[in-house]
């Protein structure tokens, strides 16, 4: 039965292709708007790193001012970095599974080949826990291990673009790279990684693209290596020159540790309770105690990834799309009336009114799937056109793909669309008295 009434409503598509199309292009244009915004805040605000995002907690220290904020959220919040001090600290004191301690840089390549010129790079000072932490794919070898970090080795891992470039995507593992006059011997090399957003540095910009190539952070320190990140100072250090810098209150790291469970996160939160209070006996944090630890979903609430203009345009659109609806059961209303009396005669042969309702509803239906269909496309137009009218943000190719989630999104949500406006009108159909239609027959 619902295949003869999908057959009566492609023929009742047919019969009125004006009004029909009418009605799947409001459709379609209503889920385009739709879909835009809300692929955009899908991809914004999805897990990056859905396996593993429960066990990841970014670190924050109040090391701040004693009296203003280091952020917008009152007197009580924290800086979202850690300073030199405390970051090598923490680390040395070894008191979580995994630990990472890292910072933007900027570094210049200097390819072996004569015929290619220098060129510069994003890259990250990290810790060796890095790549097994957040779960970075290798297409060669791999990252470097505590040793390397401990002996200063001078080792990189380069991103697959980089490889491309200097080595035309061959396995270059052990091979040498000059970086900023210094050579560095390649232990691995990254596959395509996508990380949006890119949790685990959102000072800059979180949905940058990942660094170009790693090196370790202990040799990134010994080279004074300085950051190319936000770095935030409440006040002045005494000396000039690399180590006073180090050995300032200015926070510019970024510190993460992977915790298993509630008592490993209430343990180590008790072990930067008693950090902080032995940097207090010793002049420091001047601040009452406000330590904290957020996973990557809290992490990302709390730095507001997700921009308010972002929720304003999405409620802009769902209220768009409404007005479409609304168009849509105007037009749905108008065609059931111009055939109340076919609906009497079916009525005055036998028909019930659920037999009516069925078969209208599915017509309603297959004009939502059409609606649908056709608003993947317009929503990808959509996506195009924010692509090219913001293409000086490098990030915003991340933020216009459109995955499988959100194509079958669209067509879900336009047959819900269509069948929660053809209600009204589909009711109406139901209503119509077979008698008083007949006389007129």
């Amino acid at each position: 039965m619902i295949r003869y009434y999908i057959k009566l409503g492609v023929l009742s598509i047919r019969k009125n292709p004006v009004l029909s199309a009418l009605m799947v292009a409001a459709i379609a244009v209503g889920i385009s708007a739709c879909m835009t915004i809300l692929n955009i805040n899908y991809v914004m605000s999805g897990n990056p790193i859905p396996h593993r995002s429960d066990v990841l907690f970014h670190v924050q220290l109040d090391s701040w001012d004693p009296n203003q904020s280091a952020g917008d959220g009152g007197l009580s919040e924290p800086p979202n970095q850690v300073t030199y001090l405390d970051g090598t600290a923490l680390l040395k004191a070894r008191k979580a599974r995994r630990q990472v301690l890292s910072y933007q840089s900027s570094r210049v390549v200097q390819p072996a080949d004569r015929d290619l010129r220098p060129f510069e790079v994003n890259a990250r000072s990290t810790t060796a826990d890095f790549f097994p932490m957040f779960d970075v794919p290798f297409l060669y070898g791999r990252g470097w291990d505590q040793a390397a970090d401990d002996s200063q080795e001078q080792v990189v891992v380069l991103g697959k673009e980089v490889n491309e470039r200097l080595f035309g995507g061959e396995d270059s593992v052990g091979r040498t790279l000059v970086m900023n006059g210094e050579v560095f011997r390649i232990v691995g090399v990254l596959d395509d990684w996508y990380l949006v957003p890119r949790f685990y540095d959102v000072t800059t910009q979180a949905f940058n693209e990942v660094e170009e190539l790693y090196f370790p952070f202990s040799v990134s320190v010994a080279n004074e290596v300085n950051g190319s990140g936000n770095t935030n100072c409440w006040k002045p250090w005494g000396d000039t020159g690399w180590n006073a810098f180090l050995n300032s209150e200015c926070v510019w790291m970024q510190m993460w540790v992977e915790l298993h469970g509630q008592e490993e996160k209430q343990d180590y939160m008790a072990f930067l309770d008693a950090y902080v209070e032995s940097q207090k006996a010793v002049g420091r944090f001047p601040r009452p105690l406000n330590n904290r630890l957020n996973n990557v979903m809290e992490w990302m609430a709390d730095q507001e990834v997700v921009a308010d203009d972002v929720q304003v345009l999405l409620g802009l659109a769902i209220l768009f799309l409404i007005v479409c609806l609304l168009n849509t059961i105007g037009l749905l209303l108008a065609k059931i009336m111009r055939r109340s009396g076919d609906i009497s005669l079916r009525r005055a042969l036998g028909a019930s009114r659920n037999a009516i309702f069925s078969q209208y509803i599915i017509e309603a239906g297959v004009i939502g799937l059409c609606g649908g269909i056709l608003g993947i496309g317009f929503t990808w137009l959509g996506l195009r056109g924010i692509e090219v009218l913001y293409r000086q943000y490098e990030f915003v190719e991340n933020l216009v793909r459109m995955d499988w989630v959100m194509v079958l999104a669209a067509v879900a949500l336009a047959v819900v669309a269509a069948l929660g406006a053809a209600l009204y009108p589909t009711w109406r159909a139901c209503r119509i008295h077979p008698a008083a239609q007949l006389k007129t027959l």
